[in-house]
């Protein structure tokens, strides 16, 4: 049970609390080492975070190390997990993962993908406001036609980001739209066109198709687009967001993924489940609101927040 708050509100327990309160219930565990209840309780933990399979392969780890008897305090153990997780999520490639495409000459393209309620529509607002920061000129798509309100949503964030938008009608053709903002970005020397594509479940095979026709569309009109495709992810839905990114990724071939929703750490194991299971670079971390609120994926920092003392 949560410890009561001074209003009778539940305090959470963060992850690094949890795995303390199953795993070293005294000063002498970590001298005489987990036994394997303690090592189950771990894990068990760790899968109500969203790990998935990667909580047996650091499980199996944390034994091995706890057997050698290198970790002699909690300080000592909570660093080991911070160096573990962000093995389980970094890319060796880092530096490069981390820079957005840019076309050698003409508008670089980039789909923004994802399921209806993921804020799909704002983080491509988001986007749009840091490549303005990094000097690069946007235009944004609102190819998301299916959904109510979607069009104008898109559009009300490219006047607040002063950016030109290409619109289409509620219901109309989404790669015709997409054909429009790149022709439109041709013409005002653009550099990043932004496409908001239509939000679908990944159930939804009719929506996929549409997809594809995009892709295509995109393609015929500017070759060797789309630079990016960028899949947004709940952080907080668990394993579904795996079945979502694999449904997504058998119809796009995805660059990278943005993973939302990570500013509390209940279900914040879901970056390493994402990062194991699509074999594609996280981009992106959503930890809050603001504009300002999408940063760049550091694996260090983002352990460092999960374990939060």
């Amino acid at each position: 049970m949560g410890v009561a708050a001074a209003a009778g509100t539940p305090v959470k327990r963060g992850l690094w609390q949890k795995l303390k309160a199953v795993a070293l219930t005294d000063v002498g565990v970590l001298v005489r080492g987990l036994d394997r209840d303690s090592l189950e309780r771990v894990e068990r933990v760790l899968l109500e975070a969203d790990f998935g399979p990667a909580s047996f392969a650091l499980v199996e780890r944390l034994e091995e190390v706890m057997r050698r008897g290198t970790l002699k305090t909690e300080a000592a153990l909570r660093a080991w997990l911070i160096a573990e997780i962000a093995a389980q999520v970094r890319d060796a490639g880092v530096a490069d993962t981390l820079r957005m495409a840019a076309a050698g000459e003409g508008p670089t393209v980039m789909l923004v993908l994802g399921v209806n309620g993921v804020g799909k529509t704002t983080q491509t607002a988001k986007l749009a406001h840091r490549l303005q920061r990094d000097g690069r000129r946007v235009l944004l798509a609102a190819a998301d036609t299916y959904r109510a309100g979607a069009v104008e949503q898109l559009a009300i964030w490219a006047d607040r980001l002063g950016v030109p938008c290409v619109t289409g009608q509620q219901g109309g053709d989404p790669a015709a739209v997409a054909f429009d903002a790149i022709e439109a970005a041709a013409a005002r020397d653009v550099d990043v066109v932004l496409i908001d594509t239509a939000g679908r479940l990944h159930t939804q095979g009719n929506l996929m198709d549409e997809l594809r026709k995009v892709v295509r569309v995109v393609g015929r009109r500017r070759p060797g687009a789309p630079h990016e495709s960028l899949l947004v992810l709940d952080g907080t839905v668990g394993q579904n967001a795996i079945h979502q990114g694999r449904a997504f990724a058998d119809a796009v071939p995805l660059t990278g993924v943005i993973v939302t929703k990570l500013d509390g750490t209940a279900k914040g194991g879901a970056a390493v489940s994402v990062r194991r299971e699509l074999g594609v670079p996280i981009r992106f971390m959503g930890v809050g609101e603001g504009l300002d609120d999408l940063e760049p994926f550091d694996a260090a920092r983002y352990a460092e927040r999960l374990l939060a003392d």
